[in-house]
């Protein structure tokens, strides 16, 4: 250490006379033997306790074995008193006597001993403990001195050179950040609740203030704000947010089937915040309680923690500017020691150790390497989006040395920060919707973060890429892929002696390695293409050179070397043979090598050899007796399979396929024959892996199959269902279609099948593979008819308000978008996304729920995962005699859409207005329900055929006629005005309507159907969707439950008795962020003077803004 300091004043002497000393790599020098001298420090610290630990159980065991002794040595004395032999002078004791009195002193002696190894012990670990309590407080102040002098430097660097912003000197940040920009645009973006008027501006508005009296369902309550829908383009989304369960655009978010597991446990919708007055997604999944989360967030609780630390928490803590000060890395915060850990100081023993690219430096001198200088660094405003509360807070943001601190104002760069995030090379960014919002998605969080303007968007933008570019120290291409992994799993990877656990993941020909295995983004990849795969042995090394991560790996572990050209070779350690074998034969074949090394079964290696040859009709290699059916069960699974567990299901697999193909398919076992397809190919979906042994089996029991009975026909219908819903990997898919063209013929039913098969591979391969096991109508329709002759091989009704329906055929690949165009060219109305219409199911339950279906999802899914639902709900009650029902209705209306409007999207509008009116969600009084009731009457029966009264009949209407207006009454008339009617009050109901409708004869269904609307669009709501909603009981309303209004032009609360009644509108102007509260509904708006009612969960009223909190079902939210 006296050396380094030397050679430190050796430096600071030669730097006038001397101008080519680099002073700033002389410092990173210094630092990083700093951070050297802490580490070692720290691993004094740990090998200290350790020696105290194992004298302290030295010490125990001594203890004990003394204690043992004594009770042995009184036990004897109990015996020698109750013996009553009492020697006399000349009788000589006999031999147990003196036995006895020799192992006496014996244990006497033995005690001495121990107490004296104690009194040692205890001494030389008083003296150990103060050498290292000497040796640690050296090292302090030797890491104190190169402190100083680096800092000194630093400096004198600073004033000599350009003008850079010494990390280490507050008095300089200070100054550089001195000059607020203009801003006051937070004032309707943060949510407060100031018991009294603060001064101060904007600086109040930064924090939530709670009432000194806590109040019950406080600040919990805004946690989760999930939006269930995805806007349109044209300024559609508006609507969207509060609808029943949303119909995104193609590009939306990630499809989450609504029946999966007792329906709405994976329903999951973006988030959406407010931006110069257009509602702007800012993510694609619903938020977490992490998610942009910092001490700020906390509002006025965070204060109070604050304003309440002692002394002890008031000193430097890990991520203050002290703590930056001093160079405590961000990386460590969360270690028990107060040293930094270098990057390159890890151990290699770790399962977490970091890989052999070493993150470079990112502060405001490491530019100088680079060929381009390129800024690192940067300071401004931007809008965060907070944890608990929803709402934008204007922030102070600084990104210095990788890492990003943000305060209240720049004024408080001196102070805490109110948060920081970590940058590294797995973090990314995600642009918004809007041009001014992104996210910064790290490791533990995703930060929300909105620009003052698109130019300060794009230049946070290039510095953080800038930053990710600098720490990736090797091009590594991050590739998004959807492509389904061959395998996969948890590995050793070595390399230059650094050893890390990663999960491991092989696509197409790409090896991919990850820190965990939810990550995204790779830390690294192994191009396969022709690269040598080895198996490594390692029999005769020792144990403890290949012990990895704690994975205890003896000499019994396997080693393979992967060596990709014009690379360094990288050696992957595997606990287990299966494992090894998998990832041998897939390794080597991704390479392109399986033929010349002979890999993987036998099976595999004869697919190998036809894929050499190109697949030839003549090659004898078709008529192999492994590749053909054989009589006999099988020993052992086709293809590689990583575990004993999965060896032993692919068998229990071609047990259930033996069952299906061998019983023969008749009406008292066609629920079995469904039960084994489903079980067996849910097996395959759950497992991936199983998957080309499922279609190797299947392939064959096909082969070279005599004679061509019942039970070769069920084996190509097993097929058939299989191909729909997943596909073969690598050169399996292509020896699936090799196999299949050369069994397609449409002059024999197995050829049609193979021709079947053909086209669901192309399609499958078209639209992707299918998320649920095969629906019960879906293995009834290939079992009972040859899908062949049908080029849409399924049907089912789709119903509409009108109470008609319409059959619409569809594959196994069909999506919905693909099943709403077919729908819409027959009954001849616009796209959905013109028409504003969309295609609902009914819920499994039985309640009165709808479910949006999503363009991307494909309707067998929605069958299949509809029919599990049932299942679970109703077990055996319904199976087989209950389907699902599809609805396609209007979702979503706006007085744009009205231009270009159908007569059949017009009939089928005025139908789910009626039907609105009928459940009194339409304010009508009783005189207009009558006349639009007798416009509809007019619409669905026509001229009302009432005979000419005579004198000698009553005026009464004749029965049938009776009949009619009743049923028009029923269906037409709003129920709540007849439900207290009596029989006389019916019956003049009935004769009033049936004036009214006589008044219409003549007119045409499209005439009354224009005169319905003309009357309906007169309501300022028309259009809009009702949600039943319950306000929070701490809110001032004094209804206990409303209508939620979700219109074109903002939100409206409505009256639950009387829905004409307004109690209170918000427009989309002054709504911030809305989403899910739990399982509740919120909603923060800004407050203004015309709002005079507030739903809050909190008992006062917010000055600025204010959380709408309202209780309504999951999938309405």
């Amino acid at each position: 250490m006296a050396d380094v300091l030397e050679s430190g004043r050796a430096g600071a002497g030669s730097v006038v006379g001397e101008g080519s000393v680099d002073w700033q790599k002389r410092c990173v020098a210094l630092e990083m033997q700093l951070l050297r001298f802490r580490l070692q420090a720290g691993k004094i610290r740990e090998l200290l306790a350790e020696k105290m630990q194992e004298l302290e159980l030295r010490v125990t065991e001594s203890d004990q074995r003394a204690e043992r002794a004594k009770k042995q040595i009184h036990v004897m004395e109990e015996k020698l008193k109750h013996a009553n032999v009492q020697p006399s002078a000349n009788v000589q004791p006999s031999e147990s006597e003196n036995s006895v009195f020799r192992r006496y002193q014996d244990l006497t002696n033995q005690v001495q001993e121990k107490d004296a190894v104690i009194k040692r012990l205890e001494v030389q670990l008083e003296k150990q403990i103060l050498v290292r309590a000497q040796e640690a407080k050296i090292i302090e102040e030797k890491a104190a001195k190169i402190k100083d002098w680096v800092t000194f430097k630093l400096r004198e660097v600073s004033v000599v050179r350009t003008p850079l912003t010494p990390r280490d000197s507050i008095q300089l940040l200070k100054k550089h950040y001195s000059q607020p920009q203009p801003g006051g645009v937070d004032r309707l973006h943060h949510l407060n609740v100031p018991s009294q008027p603060q001064p101060g501006g904007v600086d109040r508005l930064h924090h939530l203030n709670v009432p000194s009296q806590p109040q019950p369902g406080g600040v919990d309550r805004l946690h989760h704000p999930n939006v269930p829908s995805q806007p349109q383009p044209g300024g559609v989304d508006r609507l969207h947010h509060l609808n029943v369960p949303s119909q995104p655009q193609p590009g939306g978010y990630p499809a989450a089937g609504p029946f999966t597991h007792l329906i709405y446990k994976n329903i999951t919708v973006p988030v959406y915040t407010t931006l110069k007055g257009k509602a702007t997604q800012i993510s694609s999944v619903p938020l977490h309680d992490d998610d942009s989360g910092s001490e700020d967030d906390s509002g006025s609780l965070a204060s109070l923690r604050t304003s309440t630390l002692g002394p002890e928490r008031k000193g430097s803590t890990p991520g203050s500017p002290r703590a930056v000060k001093r160079g405590v890395s961000m990386s460590s915060i969360s270690s028990e020691s107060d040293y930094a850990i270098p990057p390159d100081a890890y151990s290699l023993e770790s399962d977490y150790s970091e890989p052999e690219h070493k993150v470079q430096r990112t502060s405001s001198y490491s530019c100088e390497s680079l060929r381009e200088p390129e800024m690192l660094e940067k300071s401004g405003y931007l809008l965060k989006m907070g944890s608990q509360v929803k709402a934008w807070k204007r922030r102070w943001f600084i990104l210095r040395n990788g890492e990003i601190f943000y305060y209240k104002s720049p004024s408080d760069v001196i102070r805490k920060p109110q948060g920081q995030m970590e940058l590294n090379s797995s973090c990314r960014i995600a642009r918004g919707e809007g041009a001014q919002t992104f996210q910064l998605i790290t490791e533990k969080k995703t930060f929300f973060l909105t620009a003052d303007s698109p130019n300060i968007l794009e230049e946070w933008i290039r510095v953080l890429q800038n930053i990710f570019k600098v720490q990736a120290s090797s091009p590594i291409a991050m590739e998004t892929t959807t492509a389904k992994p061959t395998v996969r799993g948890w590995l050793t990877k070595v390399k230059h002696g650094h050893s890390k656990l990663v999960w491991c993941s092989l696509v197409n020909k790409v090896f991919y390695y990850y820190r965990n295995q939810d990550d995204k983004l790779p830390l690294g990849q192994l191009r396969m293409c022709e690269a040598v795969v080895e198996e490594v042995d390692r029999s005769c090394d020792s144990d403890e050179d290949y012990e990895a991560g704690g994975r205890g790996f003896l000499s019994s572990h396997c080693t393979l070397v992967v060596h990709p050209r014009e690379q360094s070779p990288t050696y992957l350690l595997i606990g287990t043979k299966q494992e090894k074998d998998t990832w041998l034969y897939h390794l080597t074949v991704a390479a392109g090598s399986s033929a010349s090394f002979k890999v993987g079964t036998e099976y595999e290696q004869l697919v190998g050899n036809l894929l050499d040859v190109e697949g030839d009709p003549d090659s004898a290699l078709w008529r192999s007796e492994s590749l053909c059916f054989c009589k006999d069960g099988l020993r052992s699974p086709l293809t590689t399979l990583p575990s004993e567990a999965l060896q032993t299901e692919a068998l229990k697999l071609f047990k259930s396929c033996q069952l299906f193909i061998n019983v023969l398919v008749e009406s008292p076992s066609i629920d079995y024959h469904m039960s084994l397809a489903q079980n067996a190919l849910q097996v395959c979906l759950t497992h991936p892996e199983l998957q080309n042994e499922m279609y190797c089996q299947l392939i064959k029991q096909t082969n070279r199959r005599t004679p061509h009975n019942s039970s070769l026909t069920q084996c190509w219908q097993l097929l058939a269902v299989c191909v729909a819903l997943f596909l073969p990997q690598q050169h399996f898919l292509w020896y699936l279609r090799q196999y299949l063209q050369r069994h397609a013929d449409p002059r024999s039913e197995v050829g049609k099948y193979a021709v079947y098969c053909q086209r669901s591979v192309e399609r499958t391969l078209q639209n992707g593979e299918r998320e649920a096991k095969p629906s019960r109508m879906e293995v009834l329709s290939i079992l009972l008819r040859n899908p062949y002759h049908h080029s849409l091989p399924f049907s089912i009704p789709v119903h509409f308000m009108n109470i008609t329906y319409q059959v619409v055929g569809f594959d196994g690949s069909t999506t919905v978008d693909e099943f709403l165009s077919t729908l819409t060219q027959r009954v001849g109305m616009r796209k959905p996304h013109l028409s504003g219409f969309a295609l609902f199911t009914d819920d499994p339950s039985g309640r009165d729920l709808e479910h949006c279906l999503q363009p991307s999802v494909k309707i067998c899914d929605v069958i299949s995962k509809w029919e599990q639902a049932l299942k679970e709900l109703h077990p055996g009650k319904y199976e087989g005699t209950r389907i699902v029902r599809l609805m396609y209705k209007s979702r979503l209306c706006f007085r744009a859409q009205a231009k270009g409007e159908t007569e059949r999207e017009r009939l089928l509008l005025t139908y789910q207005v009626n039907d609105e009116v009928h459940q009194g969600h339409f304010p009508v009084n009783k005189e207009l329900a009558l006349e639009v009731a007798a416009l509809m009457a007019q619409v669905e029966h026509g001229d009302l055929d009432r005979p000419a009264p005579s004198s000698a009949s009553c005026s009464s209407p004749q029965p049938k006629t009776q009949q009619i207006l009743l049923q028009a009454l029923g269906r037409f008339y709003p129920k709540h005005y007849k439900q207290d009617c009596s029989m006389d009050q019916l019956r003049d109901l009935s004769e009033r309507l049936a004036t009214k409708w006589s008044v219409l004869r003549g007119c045409s269904a499209s005439e009354c159907v224009r005169i319905y609307l003309t009357v309906a669009r007169k309501w300022p709501l028309f259009g809009a969707k009702l949600f039943h909603a319950k306000p929070l009981p701490l809110s001032s309303v004094e209804q206990s439950q409303v209508w939620l209004a979700v219109n074109e032009d903002g939100l409206c609360v409505l009256d639950y008795t009387m829905v004409s009644h307004l109690l209170v509108t918000y427009s989309y102007q002054s709504v911030i962020t809305f989403g899910g509260c739990r399982d509740d509904l919120m909603v923060v708006v800004s407050q203004t003077k015309e709002q005079g009612i507030v739903f809050s969960m909190y008992s006062l009223l917010y000055a600025q803004t204010q959380g709408i909190v309202f209780s309504m079902s999951k999938p309405k939210v």
